[in-house]
């Protein structure tokens, strides 16, 4: 009789957390495809782009891109719930740096969803994020000189 009790409790324990992993946020336990892009949102740089240079945790080099007003450096993130996956971006211009995380699986997949887009808006005051490239948030500041 008692092993009949473990084994209906264990049962309903499993059937419990299926049901937690079915319905809770499914990009944090299967693999997911998460599209990154970074767009220069600098006014009057047409004659000094906006160099960005891409590295991943895993060392998977993007290289290096020029970018002029308006355009975009995208590329995409296969994550999974057992990999921490990072992108760590360095912005030149005009002869100052900054560096930020363009992607990190623990804080974007919950942010960028439910559309898996995570925009990235480079202006003269900071950085901006969006999932929607309507509703802008100012992550961090960059002052320029």
């Amino acid at each position: 009789m008692g092993r009949c009790v473990i084994l209906f409790i264990m049962l309903g324990l499993a059937c419990y957390l299926m049901t937690l992993i079915s319905i809770i946020q499914p990009d944090d336990y299967f693999e997911k495809i998460y599209n990154i892009h970074i767009i220069n949102g600098f006014t009057n740089n047409s004659s000094v782009p906006l160099v960005v240079w891409c590295i991943s945790s895993d060392n998977v080099d993007l290289g290096g891109r020029a970018l002029q007003e308006r355009d975009e450096f995208s590329w995409s993130v296969k994550s999974t719930f057992w990999k921490n996956t990072k992108f760590l971006c360095t912005m030149k211009f005009d002869n100052q740096r900054r560096s930020f995380q363009a992607f990190q699986r623990r804080r974007d997949i919950q942010r960028c969803y439910p559309t898996r887009e995570c925009f990235w808006l480079v202006k003269e005051d900071g950085f901006y994020y969006s999932n929607d490239e309507i509703y802008w948030r100012k992550d961090f500041n960059w002052t320029l000189n």
